[in-house]
């Protein structure tokens, strides 16, 4: 089921892709901790110092696309665990889609902020 969903035609398997579905995932959790952390430890405490007070927005205006960035690479990070046949799989999609269902969130909720 889980290969039709993530459109995985056949069983490649193996040690080196293993390693590319770790290295993957490690981008992933790295762009999405990158993203909430700009977008709020960073800048509002950047914003203000700078005199850019009135700048509103920016905040959003970095956070969605680091954050459609981040949801592709999760996506993509979730395919090569699948790939891959790696032991951790189901455990790695599971801390994906924790991961996805928060950056989601939090980029509706700057959309919402934007507009």
């Amino acid at each position: 089921m889980m290969r039709r969903i993530l459109r995985i035609p056949e069983v490649k398997g193996g040690v080196a892709q293993e390693k590319k579905a770790e290295r993957l995932f490690s981008l992933a959790i790295l762009i999405s901790a990158l993203r909430c952390t700009l977008s709020y430890v960073i800048l509002p405490f950047a914003i203000p110092l700078f005199g850019l007070g009135a700048t509103v927005g920016v905040g959003p205006v970095i956070g969605i696309p680091l954050g459609a960035v981040a949801l592709f690479y999760d996506v993509k990070g979730i395919r090569r665990f699948w790939i891959a046949e790696h032991r951790y799989r189901w455990q790695m999609t599971v801390i994906y889609l924790m991961v996805i269902a928060l950056v989601l969130f939090l980029v509706v909720r700057d959309i919402v902020h934007l507009f």
